[in-house]
């Protein structure tokens, strides 16, 4: 007999919490991923919560299940980010949340439910994996499989490249993933002497972030992260509300001596704010805070030893001007003091040529990629 594959849309609770669940059949069923970083449920069910989550203001997304002779085969999820679409001027639907076991017929169906919605909308093109959006986490992991995924960056099997590929997508981007450790690279001589001539010469200041200033801080992280980041590829302006939803989640986790401000004289220009690597601990929680996790985490956040540098922007008045290697020389020094053995920075744009040579130039390693996929539909 023929093998029968149903895809349907989620549209109950139900549905929605089987959808959340089961990357755990992939992972941790028959075949055991013991890199696969499981992520929290709370905050699964919150990214899905459309009357809490900011994104479903500018957005649409429609999840599927996949059934294959009546087992739980799959999911995906497609998307139109409105924002997304306006501000970049691109005519394209997402897809994301991409899980299926290694059939290409399963896949093939998920990937065919997904097009179809999207062009239902009115789109020709679609383009993923975003998890929901490019403020997210984003693409395919295809290379180190056998190291986990760092905080808010993705993981993997080994064979979905191969399983999009197949679906007829082809390459659009990767991302690059470098990392700087303390251990085997020294920040150079020529580093640190440019960098103190940079802050000497346009009278550059860098202060740690004062907790009880967060939320009066918030609005000027935001209005300094949409000037940065208004050129770049992908690139969605964080409104109020969004900004806010996830300074609440960013919160909870920094390390305040590390979130660093640059000032130009008076005027912030440039921030970063590098993320401890909670993965070290979530691998070990299973998804869940209750009952063993909440302990796990408040007893394992002194034990973290990796950052991740994801947030990092300078004002457009003061490109070009090396403040992004002081904020760096600075995560680098500070980092080391309190017992880091170094911080990824990603993801970096592979055409972003300026940056992977500023990167190399320093002596980051590239050792991890990420893939977005294209197809026209």
């Amino acid at each position: 007999m023929p093998e029968e594959i149903t895809v349907i849309p989620v549209s109950t609770k139900k549905e929605l919490k089987k959808f959340i669940l089961f990357p755990w059949d992939i992972y941790r069923g028959e075949n055991k991923y013991e890199n696969w970083v499981p992520p929290l449920i709370m905050d699964q069910k919150d990214q899905f919560n459309r009357e809490k989550n900011p994104f479903f203001k500018h957005a649409d997304l429609q999840a599927f299940l996949a059934y294959k002779d009546g087992k739980l085969s799959g999911r995906i999820a497609a998307i139109i980010d409105h924002s997304f679409v306006e501000y970049q001027k691109e005519e394209v639907g997402f897809f994301g949340y991409f899980e299926c076991f290694n059939d290409d017929l399963v896949a093939e169906a998920l990937f065919k439910a997904a097009e179809e919605w999207v062009k239902e909308k009115g789109y020709k093109r679609i383009t993923g994996p975003m998890n929901p959006t490019t403020g997210k986490s984003i693409g395919t992991l295809i290379d180190t499989f056998d190291i986990p995924p760092i905080i808010e960056m993705g993981y993997n099997a080994e064979y979905y490249p191969a399983l999009i590929e197949k679906c007829g997508y082809g390459k659009s981007k990767d991302l690059l993933c470098y990392i700087m450790n303390t251990a085997t690279l020294r920040l150079s001589d020529k580093m640190i002497r440019v960098a103190e001539l940079v802050k000497k010469r346009y009278n550059i200041s860098v202060r740690s972030l004062d907790m009880k200033e967060w939320d009066k801080t918030i609005p000027l992280l935001r209005s300094i992260y949409n000037e940065a980041w208004a050129d770049n590829w992908g690139f969605v302006p964080f409104n109020k509300e969004e900004f806010d939803h996830l300074a609440k989640d960013l919160k909870m986790i920094v390390n305040p001596d590390l979130v660093l401000i640059a000032y130009m004289g008076d005027e912030p220009v440039g921030f970063t704010i590098p993320l401890p690597d909670f993965n070290q601990i979530f691998i070990k929680m299973n998804g869940r805070l209750f009952p063993t996790g909440l302990f796990k985490l408040l007893s394992g956040k002194k034990k973290i030893d990796i950052l991740r540098t994801a947030i990092l922007g300078v004002k457009k008045i003061a490109h070009n001007k090396g403040i992004d290697a002081v904020l760096v020389k600075e995560i680098y020094e500070r980092g080391e003091k309190l017992g880091m053995k170094g911080s990824e920075l990603s993801w970096i744009l592979e055409d972003n040529m300026a940056l992977v040579n500023l990167l190399e130039g320093w002596g980051a390693e590239h050792y991890r990629t990420y893939r977005i996929y294209d197809k026209k539909i």
